[in-house]
C-alpha cells in the first residue's frame, strides 16, 4: 500500500474543548507517537481561529518542534486543515472576497509549505458553504489570487464543500488545468448530503485530490464506519480507477473514551482492506470515460 493513511488532528485523544475535533494544545506532540503505534502515516494538521495563538504552526520556533517530532516518529504533516476559514470567510455572504482574509490564506500557504504538506484543505461547509452564484464567483476570484501563491509554495489547494457536482463544476472547470486545484472527498459528509458517488464523480473523478474518511446515516450524524449510508465500495473504486495517490484521513465518529488509539487501529485495518479490495477489482474506467 502506497497511499498514505493518517488521522486528523486531536482524533487520538479525548475530546479537546468539548468538540470532536480540535488542536490539542498543550500536547499534540503525543499524538504522532500514538499514530506511529497505530500505523498511520501522517497527521492532518488543524489550523483554527481560536486556538491560533498555541498553535505551533504560526512560529519558526514551533515549526522547528514539529519537524523534531516528525523525524523521531516517522509520523509526517502532509496536510493542513484550514478550520480557520469556516469562521473567517474568505467570501462574505454577499460573494464579496475578504481581502485581509485572502492575505492570511497567503500566510497559510507559506506555512503548510514549511511544514512539509502536500496540500491545504480548504472547508466551504457549514459556516462558510457557499449557496448563491455571488458567492461562487467569489470563491473564483479567491482562487485566482491564491493559486500563484500555491505554485510558488508547491501546495496544492483541496477544496471541501456540500456543493451538487453541477456547482462545483463551475468552480473546477474554470481552475480545473492548474493541478493544484483538487477536491477532498468527505465521504459521510457527501452521504449525509445523499449524494451518490459515481454521479457526483462523473464528471469530476479525475479532481479527486485527497479523501476523509467517515460514515454518517442520511441526513443524520457521524457513525462507526459501516454502519452509516456511506458507499465505500464506490468512493475507493472511484480512486482505484483513477490511480489515486493521495491520503485517507481518519475522521471517523468516536468510540469510547480512553480507547482512541485502539479505535485508529481498527478504522485503518478497515481502510486498508477497502482499498486492497478496490485496486484487486480495479475498473480501468472511472466515471464519465465509459
Amino acid at each position: 500500500m502506497t497511499n498514505p493513511i493518517g488521522i486528523m488532528q486531536g482524533r487520538l485523544f479525548p475530546p479537546t474543548l468539548d468538540r470532536i475535533q480540535a488542536f490539542p494544545i498543550g500536547n499534540w506532540q503525543s499524538e504522532f507517537r500514538s499514530a506511529a503505534e497505530a500505523g498511520l502515516d501522517c497527521i492532518e494538521w488543524i489550523y483554527e481561529m481560536d486556538t491560533a495563538d498555541h498553535n505551533p504552526l504560526g512560529t519558526d520556533a514551533g515549526m522547528a518542534e514539529i519537524h523534531d517530532v516528525i523525524k523521531e516518529t516517522g509520523v509526517e504533516v502532509l496536510s493542513v486543515c484550514g478550520d480557520y476559514y469556516m469562521p473567517e470567510r474568505l467570501v462574505a455572504l454577499d460573494g464579496t472576497v475578504r481581502r485581509q482574509i485572502v492575505e492570511h490564506l497567503f500566510w497559510m500557504i507559506e506555512r503548510a509549505s514549511l511544514v512539509g504538506a502536500r496540500h491545504l484543505v480548504l472547508p466551504f461547509v457549514d459556516a462558510s458553504s457557499l449557496s448563491s452564484r455571488a458567492e461562487l464567483n467569489g470563491l473564483l476570484e479567491v482562487l485566482k489570487l491564491a493559486l500563484p501563491a500555491a505554485r510558488r509554495a508547491g501546495i496544492g489547494l483541496h477544496l471541501e464543500t456540500d456543493l451538487p457536482a453541477e456547482k462545483l463544476a463551475i468552480i473546477v472547470q474554470d481552475e480545473g488545468t492548474d493541478p493544484l486545484l483538487r477536491i477532498t472527498c468527505d465521504i459521510g459528509n457527501e452521504a449525509s448530503l445523499g449524494i451518490l458517488p459515481e454521479e457526483h464523480y462523473k464528471e469530476l473523478a479525475s479532481m479527486l485530490g485527497s479523501v476523509h474518511v467517515k460514515d454518517r446515516s442520511l441526513g443524520g450524524g457521524t457513525v462507526p464506519l459501516g454502519q452509516g449510508d456511506a458507499d465505500f465500495d464506490a468512493v475507493f473504486g472511484i480512486c482505484a480507477a483513477i490511480s489515486y495517490e493521495g491520503t485517507f484521513i481518519l475522521q471517523v465518529a468516536r468510540g469510547q473514551e480512553g480507547d482512541e488509539l485502539g479505535l485508529a487501529k481498527r478504522n485503518r485495518e478497515i481502510v486498508e482492506r477497502h482499498w486492497q479490495e478496490a485496486l484487486k477489482h480495479k475498473n480501468p474506467r472511472p466515471p464519465g470515460n465509459a
